[in-house]
């Protein structure tokens, strides 16, 4: 016996939808419950059940799956997301669940019941089983993109169950963590043997990040925006187009149409940029990077009225670069406190460097220090 659940479009009740201009994408919560109310059939063939748009999607008691990170629900039928971490969670009765996606980010974490593992996809509509034989009873599965947005766009179709029923999704955490970074915070490398490895999907793993790790530590729902050597001003090398702040507002890092709603309103905003501005020779001045870095610390207020902002010194910076980061980054926070903000604050992670991951970055270890110090830094901050 098998039952087939498919997702209409529709967002969580605190999240109101977002349609862009000029047939924009549709922002889903981070975190919101898409699903339907129908039953599994009791023949061979499966049923879809679908929640309508405008309808209790979400609620309390209501099966479905729940989303994890910006996702785009324009498209019937499908749901789509792209940045590092984001995913899904859905609770059953039965012995076997199965999802379709269509997905050429290759990685997920995924969990069953807490145990995590390994899920390897490939581009094109596939159906890939998630849980089989399991004990009769209730479970819950979690899929968590390990890769970044730069490797392609996750389509989410349906969660296919053998003998089974949906049951409402896990509740989300009642914390909210945003992190917005560069490859640090998406994981490049930290699976890697060492630092002569290069860029690559199979040693990615955002599970493991600082941020994730932390997160989980707090019991804190995580929405990630990151890309590998973005900005704030000038990417890595010689590159200035589209630095990190020029996609942050879009659920799809490749749709400048598929904007986010902001209906999600995070606790706490961590910005762990600045790296790739003064990883090369060409720097900006002291003066252009305080003004942009300003000025993105404006744009998230205007976004998250009541969030307290932590701006990380960049954590691969040393010598004179690290200072003029530093230096620079105080002096946009100090401007934001002087215009009556008091809620922003510079913030340097001490962490212990153990080992290198693939072209240079943190280790799985140094993660994991990196997260020891900043669950510190949260728990102080907001009493968690």
């Amino acid at each position: 016996m098998l039952a087939l659940f498919t997702f209409a479009c529709s967002s969580d009740d605190s999240t109101p939808a977002s349609t862009a201009g000029g047939g924009g994408g549709v922002g889903g919560a981070a975190d919101s419950g898409v699903g339907g109310s129908g039953a599994a059939s009791g023949g061979s063939g499966g049923v879809s059940a679908a929640a309508g748009a405008g309808g209790a999607s979400g609620a309390p008691g209501v099966p479905g799956v729940r989303f994890i990170g910006r996702v785009d629900q324009t498209e019937a039928g499908v749901t789509k997301f792209a940045w590092s971490g984001s995913g899904a969670a859905f609770r059953f009765e039965g012995t076997e669940a199965s999802v379709t996606l269509d997905d050429s980010a290759r990685f997920f974490t995924l969990l069953v019941d807490g145990t995590p593992s390994l899920l390897t996809t490939s581009k094109g509509k596939q159906t890939y089983t998630l849980a089989t034989g399991l004990s009769a009873g209730t479970h819950e599965v979690r899929l968590y993109r390990r890769t970044e947005a730069s490797f392609g766009t996750t389509a989410f179709y349906e969660v296919t169950l053998a003998g089974g029923t949906l049951l409402p999704p896990p509740p989300p955490p009642g914390r909210r963590i945003e992190v917005i970074g560069d490859s640090i915070t998406c994981g490049y490398g930290n699976e890697g043997a060492d630092e002569n490895c290069n860029f690559s999907a199979d040693t990615e793993n955002h599970y493991l990040t600082y941020a994730a790790i932390s997160a989980r530590e707090v019991n804190a729902d995580l929405t990630t925006v990151a890309w590998s050597g973005k900005g704030i001003v000038y990417n890595y090398g010689d590159d200035k187009t589209d630095p990190l702040p020029a996609l942050y507002d879009r659920i799809l890092p490749g749709s400048a149409s598929s904007q986010w709603g902001f209906g999600w309103q995070p606790d706490v905003v961590l910005i762990n940029l600045g790296t790739n501005d003064y990883s090369t020779d060409d720097d900006p001045s002291p003066s252009l990077f305080t003004a942009e870095y300003e000025k993105f610390l404006l744009h998230l207020r205007s976004k998250y009225p009541s969030a307290s902002i932590l701006a990380l010194v960049p954590t691969l910076l040393g010598g004179n670069d690290l200072a003029q980061a530093k230096a620079a980054i105080e002096s946009a926070v100090a401007a934001r406190a002087a215009a009556g903000d008091s809620n922003v604050e510079a913030f340097a992670l001490s962490f212990q460097q153990s080992g290198w991951g693939c072209d240079y970055h943190p280790s799985l270890a140094t993660h994991a220090s990196m997260a020891q110090a900043l669950t510190a830094k949260l728990k102080s901050l907001k009493g968690w």
